[in-house]
């Protein structure tokens, strides 16, 4: 059985997989996301970072904005921690992120863990 979106999300895994080869553990998660956008950008992989979304209840929009760290190929969620190990909250947020944001895929990436820990989520 083929995964959703398989090959999109082994694409931006291995991206993350070279920047933790490269950097190794023990880094600020703003320096994993730099190094994130400088080989999407060299990969020719579309993206967005840092992209604001507004939460609207009955028709108003919410004063609290979220920030997906990546949306990837116009939909794909790419949440980056530096941390030593996830959290529930790190889940939680991912999975927020996705219904909010109307994705049905999203990549939970850690950096800070000896071998770079990822987590595909679907919806």
């Amino acid at each position: 059985m083929q995964l959703y979106r398989e090959e999109e999300t082994y694409k931006i895994i291995g991206i993350c997989m070279e920047v933790h080869k490269n950097l190794g553990p023990g880094l600020l998660e703003i320096i994993y996301k730099n190094a994130i956008e400088i080989e999407l950008t060299e990969n020719n992989i579309p993206f967005e970072r840092e992209k604001e979304f507004l939460i609207n209840y009955k028709g108003k929009i919410l004063p609290h904005k979220f920030y997906a760290d990546f949306i990837v190929n116009e939909d794909i969620i790419l949440e980056v921690k530096a941390v030593k190990e996830f959290s529930n909250e790190h889940k939680a947020q991912i999975l927020n992120y996705m219904k909010l944001a109307n994705s049905e895929i999203g990549l939970l990436v850690n950096f800070q863990t000896k071998s770079l820990q990822h987590k595909r989520f679907v919806l």
